[in-house]
């Protein structure tokens, strides 16, 4: 029996050595070699401090910001608490949502119909893009509130717009962090 369990009990400390410490530190340190910048989350450093993140979405209010996809995280986008709202699509308090959003949006913009990204939550709820629709929706509001031109804003979202991935993956979307602190850079409020 002992002959039996000493072989067992040896390839299961040297498997978890492997696959538990070896490999795990192997590919960490393997992916800060070749990928420094998305193995370390992908931050965006303004002046020395960290501002976010690219893949993780942040909340923006003022008037002179694009505003992200709602988001279902914990207390707004909230990292340690990812994760969609979980309702049904007949569920009374995601149609409440979605109605006071609708509503809002509205009486930001009657003229345009509202692209569906900006009333539903990811999946994640850290969404850090915006489809093109939902981000040409916001420029009259953006280019109003920084005494720009709706062109120039039009022109800057349409300059940033990232493509599918790979030329067939995902749709195309814009990154509002990133939108964000260009008009920022443009240095109007």
């Amino acid at each position: 029996m002992l002959s039996e369990l000493r072989p067992a009990i040896l390839m299961t400390l040297v498997l978890t050595a492997i696959t538990g410490i070896i490999y795990p530190l192997a590919m960490t340190g393997l992916a800060a070699m070749l990928f420094p910048h998305q193995a370390n989350g992908s931050l965006i450093v303004r002046d020395g401090r960290v501002v976010g993140s690219e893949l993780i979405g942040q909340s923006f209010t003022g008037p002179g910001y694009f505003r992200p996809r709602p988001s279902a995280a914990g207390n707004g986008y909230d990292a340690a608490a990812s994760s969609g709202s979980n309702l049904g699509p007949i569920d009374a308090r995601l149609l409440s949502r979605v109605g006071d959003a609708v509503k809002d949006l509205q009486a930001e913009n009657s003229t345009v119909s509202i692209p569906v990204d900006l009333v539903t939550t990811s999946g994640s709820g850290l969404d850090p893009h915006l489809s093109p629709a939902a981000a040409e929706f916001q420029v009259a509001r953006v280019a109003a509130a920084r005494g720009l031109g709706e062109d120039e804003v039009r022109d800057l979202v349409q300059a940033h717009t990232e493509g599918r991935q790979y030329g067939l993956l995902g749709d195309p979307r814009v990154n509002v962090l990133r939108l964000n602190l260009l008009l920022d850079d443009l240095g109007k409020p």
